[in-house]
């Protein structure tokens, strides 16, 4: 299986592990990771919960768009995307033209015990964070799907089954 354009693009629910496994795969596919939230804030120069607070959903969506559209256009990256990236039917578009996507998949269930302490992810800043979840999942499990060219257990094991699969497909460096 070959990279479309070279890069892989990982999405999924928040906590899925996305940019920690995106670090790793990159490292092991010998290309560059670049993390679209961080991205994100590095041109803004504040926290997404502040951009959040500040402007609200649609504001940071609209950011997130101008983002992933030039982030896409960079060749031989793994790009970790927000999880709410597919909400926009342009970032989808994006998404399948620039690049193979992974889709981490993770129950809820297991996303609440991976972020139930962290304080920086704002859709999650509620009273039930683990009800969130599971409407997050009822809401952009099927985008997910829709945009994936493959779609992985997002736990460590199977994803580094499938980066073997990337390696043996890899050319070759003397």
């Amino acid at each position: 299986m070959t990279l479309h354009r070279g890069n892989l693009y990982l999405v999924g629910l928040p906590g899925a592990g996305k940019s920690t496994l995106g670090r790793q795969l990159a490292r092991r596919l010998g290309k560059r990771f670049v993390d679209c939230d961080h991205e994100l804030e590095a041109r803004t120069g504040v926290p997404i919960p502040t951009i959040f607070e500040i402007e609200g959903e649609a504001a940071f969506r609209e950011r997130e768009v101008q983002t992933l559209g030039e982030l896409a256009a960079l060749d031989n990256i793994v790009l970790s995307t927000g999880g709410g990236v597919v909400l926009r039917a342009e970032n989808r578009a994006y998404l399948k033209a620039n690049g193979t996507v992974l889709y981490l998949h993770v129950e809820p269930g297991v996303l609440y015990e991976r972020v139930r302490h962290a304080r920086h992810r704002p859709l999650l800043q509620i009273g039930d964070p683990q009800t969130r979840l599971h409407q997050l999942y009822a809401e952009r499990d099927a985008l997910y799907r829709e945009v994936a060219d493959h779609v992985v257990d997002a736990v460590r094991e199977n994803v580094l089954r499938y980066v073997r699969m990337l390696d043996s497909d890899a050319p070759q460096h003397a």
